[in-house]
């Protein structure tokens, strides 16, 4: 099946924006281009704007997944030209300027533009391994955070039917690689869970004694924070239980185990459940682009963008969050996505009035960095000030739930945040899912 174009017939000549990606960047786009004369195509293969900061508090039974993934066509009701399509990209055609994309029935859309902005965000990079990514998952979806709360929560259920030492202690062996932010939030959740949650929840095993391990193949944790912050985080998360090696890289994975190798040499540490935070690989939407128009990407595959993140040689073409580097190497935040998404909106707008000036570049402000480490503790640097402990806590959930998309979400993510911290750390949500998408990988011997 072949559509020409989305809706029929022409229905209007304004210049036609097509966005890709319903993301941070992506809506942002769709939101500074909501009074311009212009027709505005939104493309993303989910029906929902994910909030991905909060993916390790649905991972880990704090929230449901609705309030973190609102819908995508409600994101952006208010913006009367604005138009989503459930669709993959698969094919972008410069010389026409026609974007192809795959809808669930396997139709192929085309969707023509006047001007393009792809922010296609980024995937799971498992640096030269990939056959990892069925032993350690990470986190990039909501699918994602579901199998992976399946998975920690189901190897308690299976701690508890073991019927030998070893076997237990498999179960009950948490391995997560990679210490920046989303590594050390998941870790103390996974601390708190085992330590304050679920120890008067089950019979036969004491979840108190959950080994939990933070491996990092750099000196430090937070390696972008502040030296003061990073050591404040090492030691809450060891007095928390955690067993923090650094400059300590995997070097081999299996169902079983994990291998690593550190400054004592190599370990096989024997592990069920292992979890990727150790690094990122732009969309393949980068490569293809860069292929198209000569455009190099660095190591993670991250598109080169001009200073007013156009892409060179394709008029019209804008690239921005996660799938691009700019002149100033910014960091691969939401932050950074959503500030190119308004500066990359308004400057279309401009052009569509006719300004045809040189853009000012993009300029990126820091409004700070800051990770949760567990319940009630928190770090932050917010400008040159750096914030620990309960403060840093307060500070982070009030950033984060103002940047949640509605006020029921917000209200939602609030009540469930008060409800964990209040009666006993409880975790609200923590349905698991045995059949789909092999959710726990059952031992030979618990099969």
């Amino acid at each position: 099946m072949h559509n020409s174009a989305l809706g029929g017939p022409e229905k209007s000549r304004r210049p036609k924006v097509v966005v890709v990606g319903g993301g941070f960047g992506g809506v942002r786009v769709a939101k500074a281009l909501a009074r311009a004369e212009v027709d505005v195509t939104l493309v993303d293969r989910a029906n929902h704007h994910l909030f991905q900061p909060l993916l390790y508090q649905v991972a880990t039974g704090t929230l449901p997944p609705g309030l973190i993934a609102p819908a995508l066509r409600r994101v952006v009701r208010k913006e009367r030209n604005t138009r989503t399509v459930l669709a993959e990209v698969h094919d972008i055609d410069l010389e026409r300027k026609v974007v192809r994309a795959a809808t669930p029935t396997e139709g192929i859309l085309e969707l023509p533009y006047d001007y393009l902005v792809v922010a296609g965000g980024a995937t799971h990079a498992y640096f030269g391994h990939p056959q990892w990514s069925q032993f350690a998952p990470g986190m990039k979806t909501i699918d994602d955070a579901r199998m992976l709360r399946s998975h920690i929560l189901g190897a308690y259920e299976l701690a508890e039917l073991a019927t030998d030492d070893a076997e237990r202690e498999a179960h009950l062996t948490f391995v997560v690689v990679g210490a920046g932010p989303t590594g050390v939030e998941i870790t103390g959740q996974l601390a708190e869970l085992a330590r304050h949650v679920l120890p008067e929840d089950y019979r036969s095993i004491d979840t108190r004694q959950a080994r939990i391990i933070l491996l990092d193949a750099g000196p430090s944790v937070l390696s972008p924070f502040a030296p003061k912050l990073q050591a404040y985080t090492r030691r809450r998360l060891e007095e928390m239980g955690v067993e923090v090696r650094l400059n300590t890289a995997a070097t081999d994975m299996d169902h079983e185990s994990i291998t690593v190798k550190g400054e004592t040499g190599q370990d096989r540490i024997v592990a069920r459940t292992k979890i990727w935070a150790a690094g990122v690989q732009a969309s393949p939407l980068a490569a293809m682009l860069a292929e198209a128009t000569g455009t190099p990407t660095d190591r993670a595959g991250r598109l080169a963008v001009g200073p007013d993140c156009s892409l060179p040689g394709a008029e019209g073409v804008y690239a921005i969050g996660d799938m691009v580097t700019t002149p100033d190497r910014l960091p691969g935040v939401a932050q950074v996505a959503m500030q190119q998404g308004t500066y990359v909106g308004k400057l279309i707008a401009d052009r569509v009035q006719g300004d045809t000036r040189t853009p000012s570049p993009f300029r990126y402000v820091d409004k700070g960095s800051m990770a949760t480490i567990g319940a009630r503790q928190a770090v932050a640097d917010v400008r040159g000030v750096t914030i620990t402990g309960y403060l840093a806590y307060l500070l982070w959930c009030s950033v984060h739930v103002m940047f949640l998309v509605g006020w029921g979400n917000r209200l939602g993510t609030l009540y469930d945040w008060v409800r964990s911290l209040r009666h006993a750390r409880n975790r609200g949500h923590r349905l698991i899912n045995l059949t789909g998408a092999k959710a726990i990988e059952m031992a030979p011997q618990a099969a």
